[in-house]
């Protein structure tokens, strides 16, 4: 199991790293806080900057970013938003361990290291410099530059035990091992499966249910490396992890076909090689609930939750499970008959789809049942109760829909557990 599968206790440890790094001088302390407002209000400017200034002097460092999400602007707000919560929490960053906790699983599965943040902190604080201009004094920056220094620190001593601990454990590697591609199942227009084993016939790493691996691509007529997340799709235990990977197409004029997806669907077959990094993640299921479990997804969302109900049907073939999934309809509905079989087999799943836009066969099929979209009134008609463990993923606008309707719902947040695939986001509106 992966560090980020690991019970309380253990991650308690983690706030034990946090609180022994070096603190910032009091004098800069108060420097950085009365700048704060500043560098919130012009962080995404900061951040955009800070990209060109490093990309330039850095190329090599394309091979590790997803070049796609400076395009639309995903990444700059991710780091601008990491970077000012941070620092706002930088007297005690415990406060912010999942935060932190999921930035470290996401760099270790990227394979950032230590020797990366001071890159990183030099092409930061030039972008500071530029953005602000005679505003950032000596004074300012060299605050901040302890800050950043601070920050890095805390990273860097948690990545370090993520790395130690996942290498550590059985069947665990470190960097990125070969995988060969075993099968290759289509499972709707646009969703393909790739079941993966080790090319050295060693065990596989366990994982937690929800977690993603790192796969690493090099394409042709493409200059640099192309790293990217996805989701284990099928429960730990089995002799191969399973990615189920959603062919993106430009979803708006001036963007790239996603260059991964489309080379992964059209071009890798069985017998072929990906390397693969070792499952991360801190998305997962909190198996000592005993309340009924509800996985709520759209689109290619599905995949991490197809893993947990897979492990749950396994491992809690008792416990009440309802699965409600979204889709534009049934020609991009993957797993409908794995799901639809589980279902007629397992009297406690209870099964709920609702399709954006059905075909006339899916109309006169009744292969769902709804159409439009999801809402606190879907959600209570597929649900006997609101007293329920609640996860879901999917595409942001789906997300925002579904979590504004467990705010309205007043699910405690505690009961409420999401997936941002990509770049973080913030689901608040």
């Amino acid at each position: 199991m992966s560090i980020s599968g690991k019970q309380l206790s253990e991650k308690e440890s983690w706030r034990d790293v946090v609180k022994i790094v070096k603190q910032l001088d009091p004098k800069k302390l108060e420097i950085v806080k009365a700048t704060l407002p500043v560098v919130k209000e012009h962080g995404e400017a900061i951040t955009k900057r800070f990209y060109k200034r490093m990309f330039a002097n850095h190329p090599e460092l394309k091979n590790i970013f997803n070049m796609t999400h400076q395009i639309t602007g995903h990444q700059p707000k991710a780091l601008a938003d990491a970077v000012y919560g941070a620092a706002a929490n930088i007297e005690d960053m415990s406060q912010i361990m999942p935060v932190l906790e999921r930035i470290g699983e996401k760099h270790r599965s990227l394979q950032i290291k230590p020797e990366h943040y001071p890159i990183v902190g030099e092409n930061l604080l030039g972008a500071i410099k530029e953005v602000l201009g005679d505003a950032a004094t000596d004074d300012i920056m060299d605050a901040w530059a302890d800050a950043y220094e601070v920050i890095s620190d805390v990273f860097i001593r948690m990545e370090n035990e993520m790395y130690k601990t996942t290498e550590a454990q059985p069947g665990g590697w470190a960097g990125f091992k070969d995988f060969v591609v075993d099968r290759k199942i289509p499972e709707s227009d646009v969703i393909t499966s790739f079941y993966l084993k080790p090319k050295d016939g060693t065990k596989l790493a366990e994982f937690t249910p929800g977690q993603y691996i790192t796969v690493k691509m090099e394409i042709p007529d493409q200059e640099y490396t192309a790293l990217r997340q996805y989701s284990l799709s099928d429960r730990p235990g089995l002799d191969y992890f399973r990615i189920s990977v959603r062919r993106e197409d430009p979803r708006q004029e001036g963007l790239p076909p996603g260059i991964v997806s489309t080379y992964l669907h059209n071009h890798i077959n069985e017998g072929d090689i990906i390397p693969v990094s070792a499952p991360a993640g801190d998305f997962y299921l909190d198996r000592d609930s005993k309340l009924p479990l509800v996985l709520i997804s759209g689109g290619v969302g599905l995949t991490p939750l197809m893993s947990m109900l897979n492990t749950v049907i396994e491992e809690e073939p008792q416990k009440e499970i309802y699965w409600i999934h979204a889709a534009v309809s049934s020609k991009y509905h993957a797993f409908k008959k794995h799901v639809n079989d589980l279902a007629a087999n397992h009297k406690n799943l209870k099964p709920y789809i609702i399709y954006e836009k059905p075909t006339e066969e899916d109309i006169e099929s009744k292969l769902y049942d709804k159409e439009g979209y999801i809402t606190l009134d879907v959600l209570k008609e597929a649900l006997p109760s609101k007293d329920n463990d609640f996860y879901f993923c999917g595409p942001t606008p789906f997300m925002k829909a579904v979590n504004r309707a467990l705010n309205q719902w007043e699910i405690p947040k505690e009961r409420i557990h999401y997936e941002f695939f990509g770049s973080f986001g913030d689901l608040d509106e």
